[in-house]
């Protein structure tokens, strides 16, 4: 099975979350490679818990952007 995976990097270190999964799923680490060690092992503790009916392979997402936009009267 295979999910894309969203990596943020902040100031502090990572932060990464799947897409295609029902449910929350997040996870961080110092390092790109240990943000990635955490999330599988989040994504296969979430799977093996809320079983595999979680992952929604009906409509797999093909690919992720970024962009921005501006939004009136923010803070």
């Amino acid at each position: 099975m295979k999910l894309k995976i969203i990596v943020e990097q902040h100031e502090d270190g990572f932060v990464a979350y799947p897409i295609g999964l029902k449910g929350i799923v997040v996870a961080q680490g110092d390092t790109r490679d240990e943000v990635m060690r955490e999330i599988k092992s989040a994504i296969e503790f979430h799977l093996e818990t809320f079983g595999k009916e979680d992952f929604n392979d009906n409509f797999p997402v093909l690919d992720a952007f970024i962009s921005e936009t501006e939004v009136a009267n923010a803070p």
